[in-house]
């Protein structure tokens, strides 16, 4: 039970051994002893999912480590670096906390792992310690690298191996191990035909842990109403007093003005319904609210699923199914459906297209090429810094095609810049050596054989016009002119013209090569993309719902959110178009629309799907909120999810929308 959990995780009275030096964190368990082996406790069920309760590396992490933080020649602080019992974050403190200084890094915002001087900071300023003891964390979007020196080798190689069988595992895990949604009642035994479990009854999800405490003013695992309307909007919700006080007291069964145990539960419980997804599985199910095999089938064909079968059906429920029992039944609940949608088989993305399934032996201009332009630059193109580390980024980006500005150097050495800016120059064979070192790797498709592609890196080497804009020129990336395989973009500048590139190059494995249309490639080709033709393609997107959209003014406790939800077509210019729904007012945590937006495409294998939320402002430009976007060709039909990203690209999960998309062709 999520309450009991919550409780159990509180941190008990005595001190671990660790935080003799430092203070322990807010609701951070102790360490596991030898005597339970760290696999009895609840906060420790994430790592035991991901079968690593045992692994050397993570338990010496679970115990901590002093590692100094380098940021130049002279600042190189101690902190102490400390696996959570998530196995999902990472806490870090001062030694001498002169004022409260805990802080946490998240696994999934990592981008790599990095052993020895493999980072511009740390070829400059570690040159002290031995590149044995060092590593680099990369993150995810523009935080800056945090460059690492441990005590020994072995201890630096333990959060190297660590770190990358987290990140491995995290990856690896469904959708149904990341949420772990259901705590108490997963795999529970007991009857199921009858009386099943309801929506959520198996337990809520483990997000709202952090807001329950937060919530919890005096931390007493009891939630008063006031409390109660303290959570709520951090979670993004404003609910009508009246209203909220009515479900309050429902809950509130023993009657003293206090949520506990299992009140909480059944608060939270009916705060979290998804009705919609209800109403979707009640149609296939029936009466005895469990799907069974041919049911789900059913459900799958009328979803346009290609190879829909009734082997597959019974394969979906063995993966997402929550109760043992309805699995050697063959039958799905509402919980198992609902966490089959909220899963990677269950969003727009197709899934086929996330490796290299493109054929990769044709000629390079068949290709669209995803291309940086000034890559060097870290931010201002005026007078912004120059680093290795924008290339490092770009490609791990999927960038393909880097430009090189270079310009003589003091003593004849050339460095890149940007020329007659006040940008800071960077040694030529430094960014030759980034190059070589993190441009050449493979990828891995799979599909019918796996197969091994290597794709080039290729790098530009240009004087060009000074440009005094850092902004990307409003573009439909890439281009629909067969004689053009690479748009070169600003890659530090975050922005819808990232976002399309970004969706351009998402599928194919994430390689940074699309194979072009066959209409771009054929030699005798007579398109023209400002005259394709007549419609081709109808595409119907009804907006239902979103779910948990991000609180943009963490400033302002009482600001919520009024959600409106815009769908973009960015193509040919007779394709491109956009619409938008009506805006929900003080809904950002479970907002419903059900509009239907259309859009008449003549060239849809060009066409990208771009959907963005924003929070709208009778006054002023509406803020963003979040956006998705995808190749047309990729879209799957049927009632899916949209897993939104902010405006760098990061993962805002756990915010979706849910939309139902119907794509006729003649």
């Amino acid at each position: 039970m999520l309450c009991g959990r919550w409780r159990r995780c509180r941190r008990p009275p005595e001190e671990p051994p660790v935080a003799a030096q430092v203070a322990a964190p807010v609701a951070l368990p102790s360490p596991p002893t030898p005597s339970d082996g760290g696999t009895k406790r609840p906060g420790l069920r994430a790592l035991k999912k991901m079968g690593l309760t045992e692994d050397e590396d993570v338990r010496a992490m679970l115990r901590g480590s002093r590692l100094r933080k380098i940021r130049s020649r002279t600042w190189h602080k101690e902190r102490l670096y400390r696996l959570q019992e998530d196995g999902l974050s990472v806490w870090f403190q001062r030694r001498i906390p002169r004022a409260p200084s805990q802080h946490i890094f998240f696994v999934q915002h990592i981008e790599a792992v990095r052993e020895g001087h493999q980072s511009e900071g740390l070829r400059r300023f570690g040159g002290a310690f031995a590149p044995a003891r060092c590593l680099t964390i990369a993150f995810k979007g523009r935080r800056k690298n945090l460059d690492l020196a441990a005590p020994t080798a072995e201890e630096a190689q333990r959060w190297v191996r660590g770190l990358t069988k987290l990140r491995a595992r995290l990856d690896a895990m469904s959708q149904r191990e990341r949420l772990d949604q259901y705590p108490a009642g997963a795999g529970r035994e007991g009857p199921i035909l009858g009386e099943p479990p309801g929506p959520g009854e198996a337990g809520t999800h483990t997000w709202i842990h952090s807001y329950l405490h937060r919530a919890d003013s005096n931390q007493d695992s009891k939630m008063s109403f006031k409390e109660i309307k303290s959570l709520l909007r951090m979670v993004n919700v404003d609910m009508n007093d009246m209203y909220a006080y009515l479900l309050f007291k429902e809950c509130d069964h023993s009657n003293n003005d206090r949520l506990e145990g299992a009140e909480i539960e059944e608060f939270l419980r009916r705060l979290l319904k998804r009705p919609e997804l209800e109403e979707i599985f009640h149609q296939y199910s029936g009466e005895d609210r469990v799907l069974s095999a041919p049911e789900l089938l059913e459900f799958l064909e009328d979803q346009g699923e290609e190879g829909a079968t009734l082997a597959r059906a019974q394969q979906l429920i063995q993966t997402y199914e929550l109760n043992e029992t309805a699995k050697q039944h063959e039958l799905m609940t509402l919980d198992g459906f609902m966490m089959y949608l909220l899963s990677p088989e269950g969003a727009a993305l197709d899934t086929t297209h996330t490796c290299v399934f493109q054929d990769m032996n044709q000629p390079l201009a068949h290709y669209f090429i995803s291309s940086s332009h000034n890559t060097y630059l870290t931010d201002s193109q005026i007078g912004g810094p120059s680093s290795t580390e924008a290339y490092i980024r770009a490609f791990a980006q999927g960038c393909r095609c880097v430009e090189l500005d270079c310009w003589e150097g003091p003593g004849g050495e050339p460095v890149i810049y940007h020329g007659h800016t006040l940008t800071s120059k960077i040694l030529f064979r430094d960014v030759v050596q980034a190059v070589r070192d993190h441009a050449f790797t493979s990828w891995w498709g799979q599909s019918s054989t796996e197969q091994t592609v290597g794709p080039q890196a290729l790098c530009r080497e240009e004087c060009s016009p000074l440009k005094l804009s850092s902004e990307n020129r409003a573009a439909e990336s890439p281009c629909s002119d067969p004689a053009v395989s690479t748009v070169a973009l600003n890659f530090q500048t975050p922005g819808y013209e990232m976002d399309l590139n970004a969706g351009r190059f998402l599928v194919n494995g994430q390689c940074g090569y699309v194979l072009k249309p066959a209409c771009l490639r054929q030699p005798d080709s007579t398109f023209d993309p400002e005259y394709p033709g007549p419609p081709r393609t109808t595409l119907s997107i009804q907006v239902l719902t979103a779910q948990q959209l991000p609180k943009l003014n963490a400033e302002k406790p009482h600001s919520i959110v009024d959600p409106l939800v815009r769908v973009e077509i960015h193509g040919v210019p007779a394709d491109c178009a956009r619409q938008e729904t009506d805006y929900v007012l003080n809904n950002g945590f479970n907002p419903h629309w059900g509009q239907t937006l259309q859009f008449q495409l003549r060239a849809p294998e060009l066409a990208l799907v771009r959907f963005v939320v924003e929070d709208y402002d009778a006054t002023s430009p509406n803020d963003f909120v979040g956006q998705f976007t995808l190749p047309l060709s990729s879209l799957k039909q049927g009632y899916r999810h949209i897993h939104l990203l902010s405006k760098d690209g990061a993962s805002l999960s756990p915010a979706t929308l849910f939309i139902q998309i119907r794509i006729q062709r003649p």
